[in-house]
Parts: C-alpha cells; sequence; structure tokens
C-alpha cells in the first residue's frame, strides 16, 4: 500500500476490527490492521475511503450491538407493619393459651389433626399456625418468621406479603396432612415461616432479581432456599420436616405466581 492511507474504523476491540476488515475484503478494498497495546485502526487508501466508510456504515445498520440486559429496578416496602402484626398475634395467642382463657384446651382446639381436618375440619390449617408447645417453639419462629418476613415483605409490601404467606402456610398445612396418616398432629407457625422463605425464593428468581446470564445466578434463589429450609428447618426430634418442606413448596409456588401478576399489572 502506498503511504496516502485513511483512517475508517477505530476501537479498543482487535475483533471489532476483523469483522469490518472482513466486509472489506469481501469488497476487495484494500485495508490494513494497525494497531498497538490500547487500540487498533482500519486504515484503507485514501481512494478507497469514502467506499470503506460508507459500507462500514451499512454494516454497522444492519448488525447494531446488542443491548445490555436491564436488571429489574428494585424497590423495597414498609416490611415493619407486618412484622407487628406477626409478632403481636402469636404472642397474644401464646399467652392466652398458656393461660387456657374461656376454659378451652387451645392446643387441642386449634392444632392441626389429620382425622379432624379430613372430617372437615379445614379451619385447623389456619389456628395451628398461630400456636407453639413453649416459648422456645415461640421465639424460633417470631425469630425466622420476622427475618423472612422482612425480606418477603420488603419485596412485595406488608400486606401482599403476608397475605401470600398465610395462604401458602394453610396449603403447606393441608398438604402435608393430606399426604400423612390420620392420626398426624402438630401446631406451630414454622409452615407459614418456610412458606415465607419460598416465597422470597420464588419471587426473586422467577422476578430475574439477580444476574442472571450465568445459570449459577439464575438458580441461585432457589439453591439458597433450600438451603436454608435445610439448615433451618429439618432439625429436631420434633421438627415437622414434611409441614416445612410442603410450607417452602406453596411458597415458593406463591412467588412465582406474584411475579406473573405483578408483569401483568
Amino acid at each position: 500500500m502506498n503511504d496516502d492511507m485513511r483512517v475508517v474504523f477505530e476501537s479498543g476491540s482487535r475483533g471489532a476490527c476483523a469483522d469490518r476488515a472482513l466486509v472489506l475484503a469481501s469488497l476487495q478494498i484494500p485495508h490494513e490492521i494497525v494497531a498497538d497495546s490500547g487500540s487498533c485502526a482500519l486504515i484503507v487508501p485514501a481512494r478507497y475511503s469514502a467506499q470503506a466508510m460508507d459500507q462500514l456504515m451499512r454494516y454497522d445498520e444492519e448488525n447494531p450491538p446488542p443491548m445490555p440486559k436491564r436488571t429489574p429496578a428494585i424497590v423495597y416496602q414498609n416490611a415493619l407493619p407486618g412484622i407487628l402484626v406477626y409478632a403481636i398475634v402469636v404472642c397474644l395467642i401464646a399467652g392466652l393459651s398458656a393461660r387456657s382463657w374461656f376454659a378451652r384446651d387451645w392446643i387441642a382446639a386449634g392444632r392441626i389433626d389429620g382425622a379432624l381436618i379430613r372430617a372437615g375440619e379445614w379451619w385447623r390449617t389456619i389456628t395451628a399456625l398461630t400456636l407453639h408447645s413453649g416459648l422456645r417453639h415461640l421465639v424460633g419462629n417470631l425469630v425466622f418468621g420476622g427475618l423472612f418476613g422482612l425480606f418477603a415483605g420488603r419485596l412485595l409490601g406488608a400486606g401482599v406479603a403476608w397475605l401470600a404467606i398465610l395462604l401458602a402456610g394453610v396449603s403447606g398445612n393441608l398438604l402435608n396432612t393430606l399426604l400423612l396418616e390420620a392420626s398426624h398432629r402438630s401446631i406451630g407457625a414454622s409452615t407459614a415461616v418456610f412458606a415465607a422463605l419460598g416465597l422470597v425464593a420464588g419471587f426473586v428468581w422467577r422476578g430475574k432479581l439477580m444476574a442472571q446470564d450465568r445459570w449459577p445466578y439464575r438458580v441461585g434463589p432457589i439453591v439458597g432456599g433450600f438451603a436454608l429450609l435445610m439448615y433451618t428447618g429439618t432439625g429436631g426430634p420434633n421438627t415437622d420436616v414434611g409441614a416445612h418442606l410442603m410450607g417452602f413448596l406453596s411458597g415458593l409456588l406463591g412467588g412465582t405466581l406474584l411475579t406473573s401478576l405483578r408483569t401483568r399489572l
């Protein structure tokens, strides 16, 4: 080539220069790639510069750069009201139950009882969520329920989050009861607690609120949710693992459905 050369394209990527060099080569336009440590340029003889720039402009119009994926913006809500209502209700009923107010055995009247639920007392799937066997049981569900409820409330708002947690907790209790023998009995808010965890995992995963470019990030919320379930929901001789699992799965489904509803509204 002669010395009268013109730059028709510059880039920090040698690959971009090489792609455009192929365009010029297909048109039999003499060209050369010159590069240094930081960038490269595509040069052609001056008499070909107008033609080369026109063809490269057409190439750019036909091959626009890919638009970067935008992560959905997260608008965090005030989760405190839902947590306070949850704590007040659970603690109040624990106090009333301990003192047998209204001369009733609150545990017997409201616990999960497979035979009675099958006989039509479906409301036990709700009342059992408010009953606890002792202070340790109560405090554990207050701590983890408040924590998982905080995450759910921040994402969905306190009202939507706790309504979804309640429905998923009831569904979890019902599914677990129907899968086990009629003699099965249980109490505790833990089904709803793990429903809250599943709700968060499902909403974050289906809503693509984390980086989604690689598969570990895509499945991260689900894997993290199951890991927390295994770590916090399977210990102790009296742990109702089935209820925890059914609550988590019900919450997971609820989270995915709420994501779909959010995109349609």
